[in-house]
């Protein structure tokens, strides 16, 4: 009788297994039912040793991340090179010049890997070329990215990219990229109805790349819908752009990834020394080879902070700014973004009670990254722990009631209060959501919490609204009743 009694107490054990794991996770849970994949857990912080568990879905299950990798390149660069570190654009030549400001042979712009390089930036190396001397240059301006670039590309989305985009996010990547990666012009209306609008580059009057404009000006408000698509040809990349804008409309600003950036910046910057006067005989190239070892320092100019680009990286999910920073992490010369992310996994495995990790980009734009619930939380876990470190960690992450992110405004106001978070997002082979980060209790304990959420090929769509409702529920039941 005792046996039978056991055997169906196991039995019903068996027949409950999602109910057990999914204690503390009950609204996330429903997604289970629905065929999707999730690992989830939520813990408490103690004080030197692992907290109390509030909640847990199969948090060993190794799941696509998405951008939530992200967190894992923030907390390896802030690991490697502290919260100030800045990257250095530097512009070198093999002599100094004469006295008369010439400077004989190439100039060359020495890539230094700064994710976040702008035209703002390359303004100030060239008044400080100005005042290094510099008045004409008889060579070349030679675009060096010998550190990284071009990288091969591991995406759908970026092997396309080489031909043709729609997108801003998937820029290739070169450690002497300006702008993210970006085309970036200008659409203004014309004065009068049933012109074409009038398209400019952002930054400043020369053409750096060809326009194709097909937009056309509308009386006043007739609504404003643009299109743009930049396409590569046998001259170099066109910005294609279509739609109409209203008489009374602002204007607007239009990102396109270019096919070459260490190309743009070349064609960027020698239009800014041709500006201020500095004109050089030689056009401009680029090179993966390293300037001479001798090359004289003509001008440099320090990149933002480290926590600074981490803030920018997260908040707005740049896939740029992220793989850009992962292949700054690799040791070897010219690495893939493989070899770059391979620094990022060796950070992780040193992390007690991590477990397996797969990172085959910083950024998460590849599907083949994998990791666990739990393992996310160690991560998280560790970053708190490190007092210099986590305050510029945790503010590069969102608070649904403010971040820059509208779609995770969601749920009761004690989760949009209390909580800090990372989102991911993939739609194809497969749907990805998936949300990290910490919350804060009403007694002001400090928790982690890892959500990954994973369709299969009979899934459907899967939206953020079914996730975020249902998380923000649940984290919201365990932070009131700590």
């Amino acid at each position: 009788m005792l046996f039978r009694r056991l055997s169906l107490c196991l039995s019903l054990l068996l027949l409950l297994p999602l109910t057990a794991l999914a204690q503390g996770f009950s609204h996330l849970e429903e997604l289970a039912d629905d065929g999707f994949r999730i690992g989830a857990e939520a813990r408490l912080l103690g004080n030197g040793e692992p907290g109390e568990t509030l909640g847990s879905l199969s948090p060993g299950q190794q799941l696509a991340p998405a951008s939530v990798s992200k967190i894992y390149l923030a907390a390896a660069a802030l690991d490697r090179f502290g919260p100030q570190h800045r990257f250095t654009t530097k512009l070198v030549g093999a002599t100094e010049p004469d006295a008369a400001g010439v400077l004989h042979g190439d100039l060359i712009l020495d890539g230094g890997g700064d994710p976040a390089l702008t035209t703002e930036d390359l303004w100030r190396l060239v008044q400080r070329l100005h005042q290094a001397g510099v008045r004409e240059v008889t060579g070349r301006l030679v675009v060096s990215q010998w550190r990284f670039g071009p990288v091969s590309c591991l995406t759908v989305d970026r092997c396309e990219g080489q031909r043709r985009v729609d997108n801003a996010y998937s820029a290739l990547l070169s450690s002497a990229a300006v702008n993210y990666g970006n085309w970036c012009v200008t659409v203004a209306p014309a004065r009068s109805a049933g012109a074409p609008a009038v398209v400019t580059p952002c930054d400043g009057q020369t053409a750096l790349v060809r326009i194709d404009n097909r937009i056309e000006t509308k009386p006043a408000d007739s609504g404003t819908q643009l299109t743009a698509l930049r396409v590569t040809d046998g001259q170099g990349d066109v910005m294609r752009v279509d739609g109409q804008i209203s008489t009374n409309a602002y204007p607007r600003q239009l990102y396109r990834t270019s096919s070459d950036p260490a190309d743009q910046t070349g064609r960027t910057l020698i239009a800014m020394l041709e500006q201020a006067g500095i004109p050089v005989a030689g056009g401009h190239a680029t090179t993966t080879l390293e300037p001479p070892a001798g090359a004289h320092r003509l001008a440099a100019v320090d990149g933002k902070p480290l926590q600074e680009l981490l803030l920018r990286t997260l908040n707005y999910s740049n896939n740029f700014m992220a793989d850009t920073l992962a292949l700054d992490l690799a040791t070897g010369a010219r690495p893939s973004l493989t070899q770059g992310s391979d620094a990022i996994e060796a950070f992780a495995g040193s992390l007690p009670g991590h477990g397996p990790l797969r990172l085959d980009s910083g950024s998460g734009l590849t599907p083949e990254n994998r990791t666990s619930a739990a393992g996310v939380n160690v991560l998280l876990e560790h970053m708190f722990r490190q007092p210099s470190l986590f305050p510029s960690f945790v503010a590069a992450l969102q608070s649904p009631s403010n971040g820059v992110m509208r779609f995770i405004r969601r749920g009761p106001a004690i989760f949009q209060d209390h909580v800090m978070l990372k989102t991911g997002t993939l739609n194809q082979p497969v749907s990805v959501r998936a949300a990290a980060g910490y919350f804060r209790t009403l007694s002001g304990r400090w928790g982690v919490f890892s959500v990954l959420v994973n369709g299969t090929g009979s899934t459907p769509y899967l939206s953020w609204s079914q996730v975020l409702d249902r998380l923000s529920e649940d984290l919201a039941t365990m932070i009131r009743a700590h």
